[in-house]
Order: C-alpha cells, then structure tokens, then sequence
C-alpha cells in the first residue's frame, strides 16, 4: 500500500472516529435532556460540625457524573462570615452547584451558622443574578439551613428556595448534645421534648417557602439505636412538624445498614441517587 493510500485510511479512520464520538456525546445529551430538567437553579451543599467542603464533593461530583450539572463552583466564608468565590457560573452552566466551606466549623452558636449560610447565598446571589435556589445539608449543615430560613424564609430580596434536602438533621438535638431518649413524635412529627434550637425553628410553621419541596433523609444502622450512631430518627424526622404545613411537598427516606452511619451518609451512592433524582430528575419536578 502506498504511503497516499495509508494516509488518506489513516484520515478516513479518523474521521470515523470523530464522528463516533460526536454522536456518542449527542446521545448522552438526549439522554440528559430527557432525565434532567436544565436550569440556572443554583442548588447550595453545606457541611456538617468540624468538617468542610470535602465532604460534598462525592454528591456534588456524583451529580456532575450523572450529567445532572456540569458546573461546581466553592463559597469559602471566613471566620468574619466574609465570603469568597471559587470557580465561575456561566451562561453554559447547566443546575450549578455550590459546595459551601464554613472556616468556623467548630462554633457552637448555631444561630451563627445562619449567618454564615446567609453570606454565602448573597454572595453568589450578587455574582450571578440568580434567583432560584435549592438548599442540601448534612448534619450541622441543617441547621445552618434552618437558621437561613428563620431569618430570610419571607423576604423578598432573596432567591426562593425550590427544594432543601435534609442528611442527618439533629433538629430536636443528638446523642449527647440536646436529645432525651424519652421524647416522641406524634403524627404530625412533633416531639415530645423540644430542645432549644428546636423551638428557635417553630416560626417556621407560619413562615416556611409554599416553593419548596422537601426531602428528608436519616440513617438506621438497624442495631437497634434507632439512628445513624449520633442523630435518632426522631430527632432528623422532627423536621416534619416544622415544615410540612406549608412545604410543597414533604417525604422521608430511611437509609439502612452499615453505610447509614452518620459520616458515610454523604458518601453513600443510595443517597446520590436520591438526591440526585429529588432535585433534578424531570419526574420528580413537573
């Protein structure tokens, strides 16, 4: 075979190729478009108590592979409750996704985490235009979630809230921080026993978004503790009381076994799948 003949296999392979791969990326944008609404709703991840940002990335980057969203940018807030911006929103960006990193994530002003929680929304708020938000928390994240809602739930400066995905939520309290064994829930997800952030929450049931859907997840190592090693089920489903009145909707999952423990929830793929179809999926947001 002469060198021309080589060449010109050579290119027609390569055209092949490229036009393979072409229609190997249209199909995934079908595919893409046909699971996933596509929208500038920017969806916020807050960390838990003595943690950080890293431990939103296995859901944030769970969603990113599932071709949920193809832009994570970070909010650092500093110990001022200053907020900085990593990474870019762009016209392109489809669901983005913000992993919010708290550098004072071992207060123990819980109404401060509000604060905190507050800046970092503002400040993307400010960039970006953006008025639509979803709100995800693991653990103390929650509570910072929570204390954000209390204090801005009414205005109207600020996005409307979509979705808020509750991981792990101490809301009545936890295992040797704030929660008696001895407190029930009722019915209506209204505990017996209301420990003080608790009872910072209860406006709440006159003023939670009639936007927002809810999805309550909580962990049961199935020990027979009833919870995830720190947060009882109760504590996390106490949430009801507080939001389902007014919520648009309201659901709670209960995840099982050995990766229901607490830390592992926020890497456990049953819950990137939940969240994942929850916030994005278009049968769950018709």
């Amino acid at each position: 075979m002469g060198k021309t003949k080589k060449f010109s296999l050579i290119i027609t392979v390569l055209v092949i190729i490229v036009a393979a791969l072409a229609g190997v990326q249209a199909h995934q944008r079908q595919v893409r478009a046909a699971k996933y609404v596509d929208n500038r709703t920017t969806t916020f991840f807050f960390h838990g108590w003595g943690s950080s940002y890293r431990a939103e990335r296995q859901m944030a980057n769970a969603a990113k592979s599932a071709g949920a969203t193809n832009t994570i940018i970070r909010a650092n807030v500093d110990k001022n409750g200053k907020t900085t911006l990593q990474g870019q929103i762009t016209k392109q960006s489809r669901n983005p996704i913000v992993e919010v990193n708290f550098a004072d994530n071992r207060s123990m002003n819980y109404a401060k985490w509000g604060d905190y929680a507050e800046s970092a929304v503002k400040a993307v708020q400010k960039k970006y235009q953006i008025k639509n938000i979803n709100l995800v928390g693991h653990s103390m994240g929650n509570i910072a979630i929570m204390y954000y809602l209390v204090n801005n739930a009414q205005k109207t400066n600020m996005p409307t809230v979509r979705h808020q995905v509750a991981i792990a939520g101490h809301f009545d309290g936890g295992i040797g921080f704030g929660y008696n064994k001895k407190t029930t829930l009722d019915s209506q997800g209204k505990p017996s026993i209301m420990e003080k952030h608790y009872r910072d929450f209860l406006p709440l049931r006159n003023t939670y978004p009639t936007t927002a859907r809810v999805l309550n997840i909580a962990g049961d190592l199935d020990d027979g503790s009833k919870s995830d090693s720190q947060i009882p089920l109760n504590s996390a489903f106490s949430l009801k009381y507080l939001v389902a009145n007014r919520a648009r909707s309201y659901q709670e999952k209960t995840i099982h076994g050995k990766m229901a423990q607490h830390s592992k929830l926020h890497e456990n793929k049953q819950v990137d799948k939940l969240l994942i179809n929850f916030l994005w999926g278009k049968a769950q947001n018709n």
